[in-house]
This record gives C-alpha cells, structure tokens and sequence, in this order.
C-alpha cells in the first residue's frame, strides 16, 4: 500500500518563528530553505503574526513608512487635492530621497526579515509614485529605495512591487491574542498592519483575501488526504476520494461565501476612488504613457532592471491556483475559447513567494494526477464528486465576475472613465479576464458516467 511519506511537503508543518524547526524539518526561517513554506494550520499564511517592524538598523525605512501613514499622504490625481496635501507628500517625498541607502546584508540571514524588509519597501516606492502630480513626465525612484528594493527582491526571487503577500498573506496581526493552543487565527479576530487610506474599506478589502486563505486550509487538508487514497487506488480509495470531494465542494462554496462578503465592509466607490490607484503596478502607466525608472542600479552591479511589475492581484493566491492545478483545471479544461487567462496566471505565480511557487509546481508534477484518476476509475459516483468540486470552482469564479463588474466594471462606466481603466492591478482587462477563468472552469467538467 503506497501512503504519501511523512516527509512529502503536505505533511510537514512550518516551523515556528520563534522556536526554529523540529528536529529533522527544514528551517525555512532561513532562506537555505526547501520546503514549501505550508502551514498545516494556516495554509500559505504565516502561522504566527508577521514582523511589525525590523531592527534598528533598518529603522529609517520604518519611520518613513510611519510618517506617510500617519500623513494620511493622498493620491497626487485625486481631484480635490488641497495645497496644504501637495506640499505636505512633496515634504514626504523629499525625505524618501534624502534616506541612506541601506545595507541589506544581514537581512539576507532571515526570511523573515526579507519579508517584512519587501512590505516595508514596497509600501514606501508606492506611497512616493502615488502621490506624485499627474503632470510627472516619468516616474523616478529614487536610489534609497531602488537599490534595496531590488537587492531584497532578488533574494526573494519576487517583483520590486507591492504583491498579494505585501498586501494578504504578511500583512495582519491579531486584534486580541489567542490560546498558543489555538490551531490557526480566528477569521473575525484579524486586522492589517499597513493601510494607505486608514479606512475601514481598505482594511476589509485585504481581510476578506487572509480570510479565505485560512478558511482554504481545509482544502489543502482534502488535497492531501486525496491524493493519498489516489496511490491506494481501491474500491475503498474510491470511495474515501468521493466524499473527499463532496468535502471539498462545501470549502469551496465557503469560500464563495467569503468573497461576496466583501460588500459588506468595503464600499465600492470607495474602493475603486481611493483604495485602488495607490497599488496600480507600472504595466497601468503604460497608457498614460508613462514609465518607472528606478534610479541606482549602477550603485550594484549584480542588479537587473525589473521587466515587467504589475500590481497585486487576486490571481496571485497560492490557495486559488493549488485549486485548480489539484482539480486539472489548469490544463485540461476542453474549454471553447482562447484561453488568455493561462499565460497571465503563469506570469502571476512569479509574483508568489518562492516556497508557494514550489508547491504549485510539486503539486503540477503529482505522477497521479486527480483527473486522470477519476477519468479512468469510470465511476459514476466519483465523476460526479469529481465534477461537483469543479462546478463548486465555477460558482467561485461566478463570484468574482460579480465582484470585478461591481467594484471596477461599474464605477469605470459611472466616472465615464476610458476602456482602459477597466485594465486591473495584473495588468489585464479584469472584467473579460474572470470572465475567461470562469469559462475555462467549466469547461474541465467531464461528462457523465452511466453505468
């Protein structure tokens, strides 16, 4: 009988931060690590509260991101903007320009330290390009924040933006502390760290994402369990797999549940007016005919200029992508169309922390493969769990349509903006976009089995 080992990345938990690692797991507080950085507890979520702040030496960097949250800084285009605003982000940004630049060298020793070093940094290089006036010809970065954005970013293997990790997966800490016994952060008990508006709005718009990532854990569970049984592959595996998918489908519709749940502490004009243009990556200046130039790449020659940085995004979720590579929608939808989501939710997966990017492809090259299991098993019970989970998928992704047509779709057609507005924080035209994803899930539904 064949059982996934004990040491097989589904099985191991994290470590502790503070502990460090059981005898005999990876230490992925240090960044030798290769493991797959998945919490049995808390999923691609840190199973401890992240960093809020990074030693002395690196404090010049956390005071200046203070400053601008404390400044209430606000965007440089919104169209009331006072004076008084004006002068006080070009005061803001003044001081970003005069920081040394920083050493990254010892934070190279800690994950953990990169992590927060990557949030902190990409906070601040928005917060400066954001503020700026409409009427900046480019958009310069300056040296203080390019050269060390980047050297992190490197060891991180991640885009020098802000990403879904920046703004999700490291971006929460407790509101009351919990039992140490408590398996995972209770979902109503969460709030962020960083914010750009200080609203409510903003702060639910990331906690409703953190929420679905703990509440997928379960998935991940299923996930492992699954593909246990598809090793055994028994009449008794059979029918373990089929209520582990009828498991599944429940999580999922849970998930949905979340989603839309969002309206209901995140307004969407606000959404769309005030919360949205701070985390726009450089791929949303392209119309506007503008460009980021980082300045001070000549100050480490080992530094690359970035190719492409788009902004976070929801198709940069581990969980959302483990889904659908476990269920084969990422390859073998037989979907009718052109499929222009695939390419994107590739590229998404660079902006993934690396262990997550690993998991995904550990989990791409499972030698049995769920749909393959269920295709030759010629079970009509198990196709139909099989294809209840996948439909569960579609009603997930009809959600999102919903969502992107009422926080984007909608309020671009009330402000009268141009079609290329409708273009999301990826990079894509996020309304035709979803509508792909969701058809290409339906299309990996298989037919029925008579027996």
């Amino acid at each position: 009988m064949n059982r996934l080992p004990p040491d097989h990345f589904l099985s191991l938990p994290r470590p502790e931060a503070n502990l460090g690692p059981p005898a005999g797991t990876v230490d992925t507080t240090t960044v030798a690590a290769h493991d797959f950085d998945v919490d049995t507890r808390t999923g691609f979520m840190p199973p401890q509260p992240p960093l809020t702040r990074l030693p002395d030496l690196w404090q010049p960097w956390e005071e200046i991101l203070g400053d601008a949250v404390a400044r209430r800084l606000q965007l440089g285009d919104k169209p009331d903007l006072s004076d008084a605003d004006r002068v006080r982000s070009a005061e803001w940004r003044a001081r970003v320009r005069c920081l040394p630049i920083l050493p990254t060298t010892e934070l190279k020793k800690s994950e953990i330290l990169l992590r927060r070093s990557h949030h902190v940094l990409s906070w601040i290089m928005h917060f400066y390009i954001r503020t700026l006036p409409p009427s900046t010809p480019d958009i310069i970065i300056p040296p203080p924040i390019t050269v060390p954005l980047l050297q992190v970013s490197d060891f991180l293997q991640l885009p020098p933006v802000l990403t879904y990790s920046d703004d999700v997966l490291y971006n929460w800490e407790l509101k009351s502390q919990q039992s140490p016994l408590s398996p995972a952060p209770e979902l109503d008990n969460l709030r962020c760290l960083t914010l750009f508006t200080g609203t409510r709005d903003e702060e639910e718009f990331y906690l409703s994402s953190a929420r679905i990532e703990l509440r997928g854990v379960e998935a991940l569970s299923i996930m492992r369990a699954t593909m246990d049984e598809t090793f055994v592959g028994d009449e008794i595996a059979i029918r373990r797999i089929t209520a582990y998918l009828h498991s599944l489908s429940s999580v999922i519709s849970e998930l949905t549940k979340i989603l839309l749940a969002v309206h209901e502490g995140c307004d969407p004009l606000v959404f769309y007016n005030q919360i949205r243009p701070w985390f726009r990556g450089a791929d949303s200046d392209v119309d506007a005919g503008k460009k980021w130039v980082f300045k001070g790449l000549e100050l480490d020659p080992e530094l690359r200029y970035p190719a492409e940085l788009s902004g976070p995004s929801a198709g940069q979720s581990s969980l959302i992508h483990a889904l659908d590579v476990f269920l084969g929608v990422d390859r073998y939808s037989h979907a009718s169309h052109d499929k222009p989501s695939v390419s994107f939710l590739t590229r998404m997966q660079s902006y993934m922390p690396r262990h997550h990017r690993n998991f995904l492809q550990h989990l791409s090259a499972n030698p049995r493969p769920l749909r393959d299991f269920v295709e030759a098993s010629e079970s009509e019970v198990l196709t139909e769990a099989y294809n209840a989970a996948v439909t569960a998928l579609k009603v997930f992704r009809d959600a999102h349509v919903r969502i992107v047509a009422m926080y984007i779709v909608g309020p671009s057609r009330r402000n009268q903006r141009p079609e290329s507005d409708l273009r999301g924080t990826g990079g894509t035209n996020s309304i035709r976009f979803v509508k792909s994803v969701r058809d290409q899930t339906a299309g990996a539904i298989l037919a029925p089995v008579h027996s």
